[in-house]
């Protein structure tokens, strides 16, 4: 998916519609001059709803769709005839789509499964009409309910990319090299900082037709929690993965200490992330001897299962993909 096509954040209008106005109609005739109220009820208004699509990946479509309005109801008529319901206005987003108001922030639905409906703002009722209102005592009532009247207000769709693992490490890890040899997927790579600048997504086959998802995070920088780099804008990605795969690359003057500064970033964005089952995997290492991997070893955390790996010559791919899905599995 190119950086273009890629938007994970939109902000719109949306308007239901009006519910249709009861009926004062009587039923007279010639042979019936006198006949009884017989108004119809008006018609609901269109709601606007989110539903949930799992071939999209994005919310490019709504980019330049500011407002979205749903029809009014239609009033009713004689004979208890009930007017017909306005049109729903179908809102079609990813899953790991997030719905918010606009004015103050507060989450109000949340799309994780395809087909998945959220009414985000409910059209207006329609009125009742005078059938509804004829009494021993009132046998000619002459009034009928309004439509409630429609709503509107802005609202934000935010997505969180849904992945299996997410991929974290700073610039050049080597984690869009890593994506684009265990999928399908096709990032941009090249040897110079932030070569990512969108999440990328990859579907990684493993045994007898297994597979997971993989997400290539942009890179995080030390800061990034506070807004430096493009880590704040793509942090939020990683809180829909199961799993987290720490990249470092072998030739890192501190391996422990960086790994301690990605924890530490995601920390501060969302202490919940640190819950979740972390692998780590040391790149670049097609360079390494058996005695250099042997003095890395003993600098690396004890308590975090890691894999040393190339996604040049191929070394240790298999063995990741069989930890990660270990660890998927539990």
């Amino acid at each position: 998916m190119s950086g273009s096509n890629f938007v994970d954040y939109v902000k719109i209008f949306c308007r239901s519609g009006k519910g249709g106005a009861g009926s004062t109609h009587f039923n007279r005739s010639r042979s019936n001059p006198r006949g009884g109220p017989d108004g119809g009820d008006g018609g609901r208004g269109g709601h606007i709803i989110v539903r949930g699509n799992k071939q999209l990946w994005t919310l490019l479509h709504l980019k330049y769709t500011k407002h979205i309005h749903a029809d009014d109801g239609v009033g009713g008529s004689r004979n208890t005839s009930s007017g017909a319901e306005g049109k729903d206005q179908i809102i079609e987003v990813p899953l790991g789509t997030i719905i918010k108001d606009a004015e103050t922030f507060e989450q109000e639905g949340e799309v994780t499964e395809d087909g998945q409906e959220i009414i985000v703002i409910r059209g207006g009722r329609g009125g009742q009409g005078n059938d509804h209102f004829k009494s021993p005592t009132n046998q000619a009532p002459r009034y009928a309910q309004p439509g409630e009247p429609r709503v509107e207000g802005w609202k934000i769709l935010e997505l969180k990319l849904l992945a299996d693992v997410g991929l974290v490490g700073f610039p050049n890890a080597g984690k869009s090299t890593l994506l684009s040899v265990v999928s399908a997927a096709k990032p941009e790579i090249a040897d110079y900082p932030f070569t990512t600048l969108i999440p990328n997504l990859g579907i990684v086959g493993y045994y007898d037709d297994r597979s997971f998802v993989m997400a290539d995070i942009p890179g995080i920088i030390e800061g990034a929690s506070e807004g430096k780099g493009l880590g704040l804008r793509f942090l939020r990605h990683i809180e829909r993965n199961s799993l987290l795969l720490f990249m470092i690359p072998a030739d890192t003057k501190d391996i422990k200490k960086e790994y301690k500064i990605l924890l530490n970033e995601l920390k501060k964005y969302n202490p919940e992330l640190i819950d979740k089952t972390r692998l780590l995997a040391i790149t670049k290492t097609d360079l390494l001897d058996d005695e250099l991997i042997k003095m890395i070893k003993k600098t690396l955390p004890r308590t975090l299962p890691h894999i040393f790996i190339s996604s040049i010559t191929g070394k240790g791919i298999q063995e990741l993909k069989d930890l990660i899905w270990k660890n998927l599995n539990v």
